[in-house]
């Protein structure tokens, strides 16, 4: 297994996924958003504290857009030290084990989370420092999710690992 970082002309040469450019608005929206409460705080002595919700959304919806770049750039974690000795049939049918628990782990998860979504919307479930409706957090969850399966389909279809 390789862990080699792309030189900047390899990465250059190839467009961003929609996975990367959503990561930086992600990341740029919790960043001003922190920076938005200390400026608050340092000036006002007050906070807007209630905002870390979002941050916490947002941070969930980050761990997922940061999976599936790994996953379309075949830079996830594997264990490599025992599948790379093994014979090429054996390797080949470890690939297709991993990709089959991962995806099913991935399904898994946005089935649970499409439940979790549902009854909160249902049952109108608000946050407890906002009070926006908790489904709005939690919607991103299954469709990432099940994003994820997709790019995993998508990797496997194209002969990525």
């Amino acid at each position: 297994m390789s862990l080699e970082v792309p030189s900047a002309e390899d990465q250059a040469d190839r467009p961003y996924t929609i996975e990367q450019i959503l990561t930086g608005i992600a990341m740029g929206a919790i960043m001003l958003i922190t920076f938005g409460n200390v400026l608050v705080r340092y000036l006002t002595s007050r906070s807007f504290a209630a905002t870390e919700e979002f941050s916490i959304a947002l941070l969930i919806v980050l761990s997922f857009l940061g999976s599936s770049v790994a996953f379309a750039f075949n830079r996830h974690i594997r264990v490599g030290f025992f599948v790379d000795r093994l014979p090429p049939a054996w390797r080949a049918a470890m690939d297709w084990l991993s990709f089959a628990v991962t995806a099913s782990l991935f399904a898994f998860i946005a089935y649970y989370a499409a439940r979790l979504t549902w009854d909160q919307y249902r049952f109108e479930e608000t946050s407890p420092a906002l009070g926006v409706p908790q489904w709005w957090y939690t919607v991103w969850m299954p469709v990432l999710a099940v994003t994820l399966v997709l790019r995993l389909i998508v990797n496997r279809l194209r002969g990525r690992a």
